[in-house]
Formats: structure tokens, sequence, C-alpha cells
């Protein structure tokens, strides 16, 4: 998933340590989201867009051919 929180930081012109302090993680997390290599809850979601002042769709972007049984590691075929 593709977020806009470095761009957003950068813009507000935070370390990633001070968003991290903001926001109730490590900078480590901030990192790992800015990259894609982790996906936030939906609580941590809710928490950086508050602090930003923007909808969770404002801040993370989710691809349009994104399906929640694929992400469960189902498959989208239908039953016969």
């Amino acid at each position: 998933m593709k977020t806009r929180i470095q761009e957003l930081r950068k813009a507000k012109k935070l370390s990633q340590e001070e968003l991290a302090a903001a926001v109730g993680v490590t900078r480590q997390t901030i990192t790992s989201l800015e990259t894609g290599k982790y996906t936030a809850s939906l609580v941590l979601a809710a928490r950086i867009a508050r602090y930003f002042g923007m909808s969770i769709e404002e801040v993370f972007l989710i691809d349009d051919d994104f399906s929640l049984t694929d992400s469960l590691g189902k498959n989208n075929k239908k039953s016969k």
C-alpha cells in the first residue's frame, strides 16, 4: 500500500522521530510505512491521518485492484 506520509511529514518539516513520537510508534515503524514494507493498522492509520488533519483515504492510497479476498490470501474465483 502506498502512502503520502513522507510527503506530508516533509511538508511539515518533521523528522521521522518526531512523527513517530506524535503518533505513538517507533521511528522504524514510520520508515517501514514510508517505504511500503509495513501496512498500518486501522488505529495507527487513523492516528496518522488525524495528526495531519486528513482522512485515512487522503494519506493511505489503496490500489484500484485491491480486494479484501486477495488480502486474506483467498482467490477471487466464484464457486460454481
